[in-house]
């Protein structure tokens, strides 16, 4: 299967990833690639697990990070999914994203909350998330700045 867990040779094909969508901030690329990091430092860590695409020439094309949302029961976070814009509409973040919600289940998961901006660039991850079930739950207005609202997504399990 093309899904396998994260290894730090990942990090920089995967920020590179990040930094050609255009849609990530410098800062929110460097948040995601610290938990890379972190993930590959302390292995044994629960709270963060990232899974990556690699081709079958071993050239990583996207990935997801998930974690359980602390004082939960049965809730996560789906805190990044990215897939390279060379290869996508190809079918791989349906794949990423099939894997991640099967997973989050075989770990007693019963929720998932996306959070993403409302700006104009993020329209095609607000169609990906609805074509894939997700239901608009809650927008914050200027959230992340004047008129970049938090919208957040959730889907039951």
């Amino acid at each position: 299967m093309p899904i396998r867990p994260f290894v730090a040779s990942d990090r920089e094909p995967l920020r590179a990833i990040l930094q050609a969508t255009g849609v990530f901030r410098k800062e929110e690329v460097e948040i995601a690639v610290e938990l890379m990091d972190l993930a590959s430092e302390e292995p044994t860590q629960t709270d963060y697990v990232l899974n990556s695409y690699a081709d079958d020439d071993g050239t990583v094309r996207g990935y997801y990070c998930i974690g359980p949302t602390p004082g939960t029961a049965s809730t996560y976070d789906l805190y990044w999914i990215a897939v390279d814009p060379g290869v996508q509409k190809s079918g791989i973040g349906t794949l990423l994203m099939k894997h991640c919600e099967e997973l989050i289940s075989s770990k007693g998961g019963k929720l998932i909350i996306v959070e993403t901006s409302s700006l104009p660039q993020y329209t095609p991850t607000h169609r990906f998330y609805r074509r894939h079930k997700y239901e608009s739950a809650s927008r914050i207005r200027d959230y992340y700045g004047p008129g970049d609202d938090l919208m957040v997504f959730t889907k039951h399990l």
